[in-house]
């Protein structure tokens, strides 16, 4: 198998700095503390590929420098180069130049490490190429695309799964949101287009869908909202994760929400779209303190796309039994699987969350669902 490799060295940056999103900020997300993402994410993907291969054969074709080169030699994993040159800065025309380089050298599949903006670079420089099929290496932010895994292991999944023609494939949604839009707090995300890629059942995570925005969903959410005030004790510390769904929940407790950032209340108080480094400063009572979180419609992922700055460490010390989880019925029914999801980048944080969580769904009613 021909396998071509694009890492963007910068995607996901800004997850936990709170700045829900990289592009036109990176200088800010620096200086903020962010850390690189995809590079480890990347090497993760190719160290698990080489320990899975059997009987297949995959070669790999890749970008010089830090957009695969490095993470395939740090994954002990041999790459044939692709003759282009890699600034110490790269841009959107690099990831476009390796997508014509990669469709022209003939490869069976194209993996990308990246997020939704790297995915519609690479379906941007598709057209007019050969329709080469494309998976995506979820690091990026939000990930609204349905051309990711959910997660490095799963990608290794899908791409054996092709080895062995065993995986279909299919029209997958290229989707973006206009980052500026989401930092003003306002979704703007856009359809546009389908790239042709392999589908794995509970691999592949497949397109976020919006909540309706019915009378019914509102009044659900509204139910849901009252039931976990009367659950979570009302001098806790609440971190907020993003959605209309824990809105509701801070419009009960009576303050204002990010709708699609993190904020922490206590005591009639708020503090509004915090990263990492706030909430680990704000909080000194992780016994008292508790998450309320609501998965992404139809993907069904908890924790890993869009609400990164409630990072690894902060869920190990609020543990699992202080995580709210709020689900209307309908979100619920579209999850696909009738399965949650977590990606947080750290295996043993994704370990303790397995399992069985409640879910609220209606006014004193909750269903257990399973967290893969």
């Amino acid at each position: 198998m021909r396998l071509g490799f694009i890492v963007n060295p910068i995607a996901g940056m800004g997850g936990r700095v709170g700045l829900k999103g990289t592009d036109g900020v990176l200088k800010e997300a620096l200086a903020k503390g962010a850390q690189p993402v995809a590079p480890v994410r990347a090497t993760d993907f190719l160290q698990r590929l080489k320990r899975n291969i059997t009987g297949e054969r995959v070669d790999i074709t890749t970008c010089p420098g830090i957009m695969g080169e490095k993470e395939t030699k740090d994954a002990g994993f041999p790459a044939k180069l692709l003759p282009m040159k890699i600034g110490t800065e790269t841009s959107a025309q690099d990831t476009r130049a390796a997508v014509e380089l990669l469709s022209a050298a003939n490869v069976d599949l194209l993996v990308f490490v990246g997020g939704d903006g790297t995915a519609k670079d690479i379906f941007d420089a598709m057209q007019g190429c050969r329709q080469t099929p494309v998976l995506g290496v979820p690091s990026g932010v939000k990930m609204y695309s349905g051309i990711f895994a959910v997660n490095p292991a799963d990608a290794v999944e899908v791409v054996l799964a092709c080895a062995r023609g065993q995986a279909q494939m299919t029209e997958l949604e290229i989707m973006d949101s206009d980052e500026k839009a989401i930092r003003d707090d306002i979704l703007a995300v856009k359809l546009h287009g389908f790239l042709q890629g392999p589908f794995l059942p509970a691999r592949v995570q497949g397109s976020k869908q919006v909540s309706p925005e019915t009378d019914d969903e509102i009044e659900n959410q509204k139910a849901i909202a009252k039931f976990i005030l009367e659950q979570v004790p009302r001098n806790a510390k609440w971190i907020l994760g993003p959605g209309t769904t824990v809105k509701r929940v801070s419009e009960l407790l009576g303050v204002e929400k990010t709708v699609l950032g993190v904020d922490i209340y206590q005591n009639g108080k708020a503090i509004l779209d915090v990263d990492e480094k706030r909430i680990l400063k704000e909080v000194n009572d992780w016994e008292n303190t508790w998450v309320v979180l609501s998965p992404i419609g139809h993907q069904g992922i908890l924790l890993g796309r869009g609400n990164q700055q409630i990072s690894p460490i902060i869920l190990r010390r609020v543990t699992k039994e202080r995580i709210v989880v709020a689900a209307t019925k309908s979100k619920l029914q579209s999850i696909e699987g009738n399965v949650l999801r977590v990606d947080t980048g750290d295996t043993e944080t994704d370990k303790m969350l397995k399992g069985y969580i409640r879910v609220v769904t209606d006014y004193r009613e909750w269903r257990l669902v399973q967290v893969q």
